[in-house]
């Protein structure tokens, strides 16, 4: 076996239920999600590391659960300091001493070290990871953007780095490698989406998705007979939902529907490139996101009968199966059987160990803790995991073993659920401490097993505390799923 190409695509607060192969009830078409389905392989137990964005992107390229670093919680906001260690190894650091060539088109969203103009820092003057909305903007007028900026894509492993890196942040530009395409001089309109500060003039939100999409496909038609990772972190179907003219309608679910099919159109793209150049055969092309839907998600309910979050209970930022179980397909027509399915444990942390299986290399010493290569399971083997921890917005974990998941606070909730969608489905309020489901038996988790199971609460609860030490939970040995 020849080691493959691999195309990691890694949309934005797109839904579990968002996705037609995964929900008959969907009101949005995705029909090249769909074909990259039939052609490979449907996984219906994949987690993001996180319900939220920035920790789930940490854990994707390190294989390292982001609560271990210093963003204990929440994200990284505008002119934050590089999250990702100076000497920690990332998928592309991997790949990239295996001979791969690596680059990364599209959001970032892990922090810079911007150099201001006195020569200090900009996170010398804001408190990491905390917003300030009197901090921030006051910082952006000191930014020296003749100085390249450190600890982005690639100081990490990537060879090139082209993107927006937040499309609702300043500085609204074009960033390539270690600087920015063009300085930005104008400040952005207030009628226009996102936090206050400056842009380039003209800058069209709705243009970064189809540049970022021609940019992959230049980068795939170009791409030499030596193998690559390419890693495309797309901006939608995040805020601002600005799908251009050639989607908009296509959905019944709104701006947000069409929004995802413009999402579906960028990854058709992508397929039909590899196979205009011949390069779809030995291609591992997965598909996933970050996190789960926004909580817009619940007014869309009401509005068009639409259902983010599929039948799962909760949202982006929660610790309920909503708001980190996430759509993932993966094709590789060499190994994958066509139209098949995997329902063993997963998470996206697991890119790490899975591509230096690809790549016959090992995963360096003390790099990658919490990951697990999925090549078994691609292979229509596994399981591979014997557990997986879930993080919130806010701190809260939860921890999946089996058919069990328990939730260590007394709610998996970050966001407010609304009371009409508790009673239409029947979600009971409790007085325990902690949550405990039977996914088996209960996918939604309307039923809370806490008080009745107390010996299996006990033993998640002390194999929680052992993960968080840094106790080794990968390879499944029971059996579990």
């Amino acid at each position: 076996m020849s080691r493959p190409n691999v195309i990691y695509i890694l949309a934005d607060d797109m839904g579990y239920g968002d996705m037609g192969c995964n929900n008959s009830h969907s009101r949005i078409p995705t029909p090249h999600l769909d074909r990259l389905a039939q052609q490979g392989m449907r996984f219906t137990n994949a987690h993001a590391p996180s319900s939220v964005c920035t920790p789930s992107r940490y854990a994707v390229l390190t294989g390292r659960y982001c609560w271990r670093s210093r963003l204990k919680n929440g994200i990284v906001w505008q002119w934050d300091a590089a999250l990702i260690e100076p000497e920690r190894p990332t998928v592309a650091d991997v790949l990239r001493d295996a001979g791969y060539r690596t680059a990364c088109i599209g959001k970032w969203h892990l922090g810079w070290d911007w150099e201001l103009t006195d020569g200090s820092r900009a996170n010398d003057h804001v408190d990491f990871g905390s917003f300030d909305r009197e901090q921030r903007p006051g910082v952006e007028s000191l930014i020296d953007y003749t100085k390249p900026m450190r600890g982005g894509p690639t100081d990490h492993g990537f060879e090139s780095y082209f993107g927006d890196d937040v499309p609702n942040f300043p500085p609204y530009t074009w960033f390539e490698d270690d600087h920015v395409v063009d300085v930005p001089t104008v400040a952005k309109p207030e009628e226009m989406f996102g936090a206050p500060g400056q842009m380039v003039p003209d800058w069209a939100l709705d243009q970064v998705m189809p540049t970022l999409t021609g940019r992959v496909v230049d980068y795939i038609e170009q791409a030499d007979d030596e193998p690559f990772f390419l890693y495309f972190p797309l901006t939608a179907p995040h805020t601002p939902i600005v799908p251009t003219a050639d989607f908009r309608g296509l959905s019944g679910a709104g701006e947000y529907g069409d929004y995802v099919c413009e999402v579906d159109w960028c990854v058709g793209q992508v397929m039909d490139a590899l196979e205009r150049e011949g390069k779809d055969q030995n291609t591992l092309i997965i598909f996933t996101s970050d996190n789960g839907p926004e909580h817009f998600a619940y007014e869309r309910i009401r509005e068009h009968d639409h259902y983010s979050m599929g039948d799962l209970r909760g949202l982006k930022r929660d610790a309920w199966e909503g708001g980190h179980r996430v759509p993932f397909v993966a094709r590789w027509p060499e190994v994958i059987e066509a139209g098949s399915s995997c329902n063993h444990l997963t998470t996206l942390g697991d890119l790490m160990a899975t591509c230096a299986e690809l790549a016959a290399c090992d995963v360096p010493d003390g790099a990658g803790e919490d990951s697990v290569s999925i090549v078994p399971l691609l292979r229509g083997a596994g399981p591979v995991r014997r557990c997986a921890v879930h993080h919130s917005m806010t701190g809260r974990f939860a921890i999946r073993r089996g058919d069990w998941v328990f939730i260590d606070d007394a709610t998996g909730g970050d966001n407010k659920e609304p009371e009409w969608l508790q009673q239409q489905r029947g979600y009971e309020p409790h007085s325990h401490p902690g949550e405990l489901y039977d996914l088996r038996e209960d996918l939604g988790q309307r039923v809370n097993r806490y008080g009745d199971q107390p010996k299996i609460v006990a033993e998640l609860k002390q194999i929680l505390e052992e993960v968080k030490a840094g106790a080794a939970q990968g390879v499944a040995a029971d059996g579990g799923t």
